[in-house]
């Protein structure tokens, strides 16, 4: 619900942006380039910028990481809290959440961040296993239908758009893969992580 309702998506959805740029910003690091800066906008926008070759595959995998990334770390959630590593996935997020503030290059991304880190913080030290579970599984259908829903919103998003700037439309100018096709590509991903998501909770309910 927290990715369906319009009132309640406005807040979740950075939270989706803001796993959107760590996915950016944490594959920009793995492919050798040096990362630069994260900005979180409040029109839930983001920007991840990193330095390195222009073209070639670390700059492919960076720019297609972003839309990938909340359905992936979803579907990560949901193995660790069908597997009771709930407390393994909060630390992990912490340790996330403090390099990201490190990064973060605008005041409003910075707010966002801290009052993720102090969330997360909370759940951590303050909560006991059965509200760290229950939160879990929360965060874990906000990243993987708010990770769908922005992939199906980003259809609209080019139409209206002249910029061209979106991922698809820089993945387009990479590759010379036309920006529709990668934009299918996001959406298939996304769907692809619901259903053995859908499967491993539903054994703990089994």
């Amino acid at each position: 619900m927290l990715a369906l309702l319009p009132w309640t998506w406005t807040a979740t959805r950075h939270v989706v942006t803001l796993v959107h740029e760590a996915g950016h910003a944490v594959v920009a690091v793995l492919t050798g380039r040096r990362l630069s800066g994260i900005r979180l906008h409040r029109d839930t926008s983001g920007l991840t910028t990193s330095v390195g070759r222009p073209r070639g595959p670390g700059m492919v995998a960076t720019a297609l990481a972003g839309y990938v990334a909340p359905s992936a770390l979803g579907l990560g959630l949901a193995w660790l809290v069908a597997t009771d590593r709930v407390p393994a996935a909060l630390y992990a997020g912490l340790g996330v959440l403090a390099v990201m503030l490190v990064f973060i290059r605008n005041w409003f991304g910075l707010l966002v961040v801290l009052a993720s880190t102090a969330g997360v913080a909370l759940l951590v030290w303050r909560s006991d296993a059965e509200v760290q579970e229950a939160a879990a599984l929360v965060f874990t259908w906000l990243l993987l239908v708010g990770g769908l829903r922005t992939t199906v919103e980003l259809w609209s998003t080019r139409r209206r758009s002249r910029s061209r700037t979106s991922d698809a439309d820089v993945l387009a100018r990479l590759t010379r893969v036309p920006a529709p096709l990668w934009n299918a590509l996001f959406v298939l991903v996304a769907l692809a992580a619901l259903h053995p998501s859908a499967r491993l909770l539903a054994r703990m309910v089994g």
